[in-house]
This record gives structure tokens, sequence and C-alpha cells, in this order.
């Protein structure tokens, strides 16, 4: 039996003393093709085990971290994907300064990758746009939203929805926009027309050629 590999591990962190909902752990655990059936996930007050089965790569992977710090694992949210494992870790305790790594040991290890995507410095963090710090916690929080659910929905099976988005929905807003749009061309184009007709004699000509070929049909 092939020893399991260990998966690429990407985090990054945000940090508040006030709002516990954005006092907490970005972890994106890199496994494609993990089906649900395939996968445990092992979550604790400070630490997290991970194992599954890649059935594109065929290949066992298996993940064991211990944490700097304490979090609430029933305040934590998880997306699995087709591509990978999120989770939203939060931070017990609330706290203004970064967790100054993810691990308790302060070892380097090859595995673990600063997600820059996400990262945002501990002094710019109320510089940030709302929605980088709203995309992850609000996947699971806001109605409408699958994907991130609570950890005990995932663990009772709710994680083989793939890619944690809701499709109708987006697909809701994209034609939303597109009215939207549509309307603003056709506004434009209605204050458009009075200037138009500010030139009368040069533009009630075209009635004509209808009737001209109203005439040749």
């Amino acid at each position: 039996m092939s020893t399991a590999a260990t998966p690429e591990v990407l985090w990054a962190q945000r940090s508040s003393t006030s709002d516990p909902a954005k006092n907490f752990i970005y972890l994106t655990i890199s496994v494609p093709d993990v089906q649900p059936s395939n996968l445990k996930l092992d979550l604790k007050t400070q630490s997290l085990t991970f194992s599954g089965h890649s059935d594109s790569l065929k290949r066992d992977y298996h993940l064991a971290l211990e944490l700097f710090g304490e979090i609430d694992e029933k305040e934590s949210k998880i997306n699995h994907t087709a591509k990978n494992v999120e989770l939203v870790l939060r931070k017990k305790e609330l706290k203004e300064e970064f967790w100054p790594r993810l691990l308790k040991d302060a070892q380097k290890v090859h595995f673990l990758k600063t997600d820059f995507d996400k990262w945002v410095d501990e002094d710019e963090q109320d510089e940030a746009p709302e929605d980088d710090l709203g995309n992850m916690g609000g996947m699971g929080g806001m109605p409408g939203m699958g994907g991130m659910g609570d950890m005990s929905q995932m663990m009772g099976g709710a994680g083989g929805d793939f890619g944690g988005i809701d499709f109708s929905k987006l697909g809701g807003a994209g034609m939303g926009d597109m009215g939207e749009g549509d309307e603003e061309e056709g506004d434009e184009d209605d204050e458009e027309m009075p200037p138009l007709e500010g030139e009368e004699d040069g533009e009630e000509a075209p009635a004509k050629p209808t009737s001209k070929i109203e005439e040749v049909n």
C-alpha cells in the first residue's frame, strides 16, 4: 500500500477585536476530485486532520496540523469543490494581532504556503474591500448561497455540492445585469431621439423609402 501524500496548503488570515466574523483563518487544502465519500475531516479546538482520495490522480492524501491558537470549530465553515477543500476557521480569541504563524511549532514545512490572493497585511485590513473579507464567510452565512456550510453539515455528507456556488443565483444576477444594461441603452437611445427629431427636414424621409419597398414587393 502506497504512503499517503501530503497536499499543498495555502493560508491567510484576518483579525478583529470586536467582530468574530472578521477574526479567522483562510485555509485551502489543494486536493482535486475527492468525492465526499472519500473525504474525512476532523476539526478540533487546536488541530485539523484531513484524509482523502483523489479519483483523477489516483492518490491518497493525509494532513495533520497542530494550530498555533484555538479555533471555534462550530463557527468554522467548509467549502468542498472539485479542486480543493476551502475552510474558514474562526479564531476563538478576539485579538488585533495576527497569529505569528499557522502552526504551533515554528518549524518550516514544505507543503504550507501563504495564500497571496487572500492575504492582507495586519495594518491594512480596514482598507481591504468588503468583498475580500466577505467572500468566504458570506458563502455560508448568507441566505440562498450553497457550498459553505457548517462543519456539522459537511460531516453529515453535505459536502458534495462541488464549487460551493449557487449557479442559478449567479445566472440570475448575470441576466439582471444584462437587463439593466439593455434598459440603460434604451434610455440613452430615447434621450438621443429628441435632438434627431429637431432636424426634421432630413429625418422624416425614411418613411417614404419604406413605402417604396412595399411597392417593389
